[in-house]
């Protein structure tokens, strides 16, 4: 398995516009976009630094998962993404390695990536997300 980069850290809000105003108004960092996938709870927002990103994570719904999770003290740094060339290849290798994943197969991300999530049992307790990112986005490799 190849691991290019940390693609992004996913980090959990309650309210995506009020986190927005840290990261941008405080923090100086502009925005590349927000994303909401039709059927998933959660809206999402990019933020490019360097080769990498912040990903902002906040419920839809007052009551959904991301809201009661945030509720328990749960908000913050959620998950951390990399990059990987291959991600068929990626986990049939850490399948055989005995590594138990959330995803067995890739579904669809942010900006039209591949995703899979590591079950945190098997990370001691790190939740990793692996992207492969479309062809049409991937970064010229010096």
């Amino acid at each position: 398995m190849k691991i290019k980069r940390i693609e992004h850290v996913g980090v959990m809000v309650r309210n995506l516009e009020a986190s927005r105003r840290l990261w941008e108004d405080c923090l100086g960092i502009p925005l590349s976009g927000v994303e909401h996938t039709p059927g998933r709870p959660y809206r999402l927002a990019l933020y490019p630094i360097g080769e990498s990103m912040v990903e902002l994570l906040a419920g839809i719904e007052p009551d959904s998962t991301f809201a009661r999770m945030c509720d328990e003290g749960k908000a913050g740094i959620n998950h951390i993404c990399f990059e990987v060339e291959n991600i068929d290849e990626a986990l049939e290798e850490l399948k055989a390695k005995g590594m138990p994943l959330i995803d067995q197969v890739p579904r669809r991300g942010h900006a039209g990536c591949r995703i899979a999530y590591l079950d945190p049992a098997g990370t001691e307790g790190c939740l990793i997300e692996l992207a492969e990112m479309p062809a049409e986005s991937r970064r010229h490799e010096t």
